[in-house]
């Protein structure tokens, strides 16, 4: 390999570990996210500048920060650490975003939250707290992905809605009995019974 090309590859590498860094990721993280192994992504992030990077793994890389390869190639980190920067301070008065995305310890989340932006700002307080609860080791995040995981914290709030306008209608004594007699099958012990 020549001088230059190891140069190139090195400074890549480099680029690759800023931006991890920059997201908050460990080894481990960007392993699962990129789907590399785990001793690729520490020779990506601790060059001994012996190893080519292949272009299978500079894509992969690239896709974990929503980058083309040629922007990962061509673009300086500067530039490049603004792109896959976390999300803006809030605007408005309005905190709960970036203090989700402050507390927020699962990349997948973070990922999930700039691709989402418009979803992401529709979750409610408790939306936020639920989220930030399923972290970690175990935690529903991990278990069905953050995608379900909102998407059924918003079919719960859409269905909560349509209760509440069926409550205000003359389907109330309708509505109890249904939700009665699905709540004994979900609950089949009362208290003191």
């Amino acid at each position: 390999m020549s001088e230059q090309t190891q140069h190139n590859h090195a400074d890549l590498a480099a680029k690759i570990a800023q931006l991890v860094e920059e997201k908050g990721w460990n080894q481990e993280d960007f392993a699962r996210i990129t789907g590399l192994n785990r001793q690729t992504i520490r020779q990506i992030l601790q060059p001994t500048g012996d190893r080519k990077l292949r272009n299978a793994t500079i894509k992969r890389c690239a896709e974990a920060f929503e980058l083309t390869v040629r922007e990962l190639h061509d673009l300086p980190v500067e530039r490049l650490l603004q792109r896959v920067r976390r999300l803006a301070p809030p605007v408005n008065g309005d905190d709960r975003l970036h203090r989700l995305a402050q507390r927020a310890s699962q990349p997948d989340l973070l990922n999930w939250m700039e691709r989402n932006p418009e979803r992401a700002r529709q979750l409610t307080d408790v939306d936020i707290e639920e989220l930030l609860a399923s972290q970690g080791e175990g935690g529903a995040l991990n278990a069905i992905g953050v995608e379900r995981f909102v998407k059924d914290l918003e079919r719960r709030r859409h269905l909560m809605e349509r209760v509440q306008a069926i409550a205000k209608t003359e389907y109330l004594d309708l509505l109890e009995q249904f939700v009665g007699l699905v709540y004994e099958k979900v609950h089949p012990f009362r208290d003191g019974g």
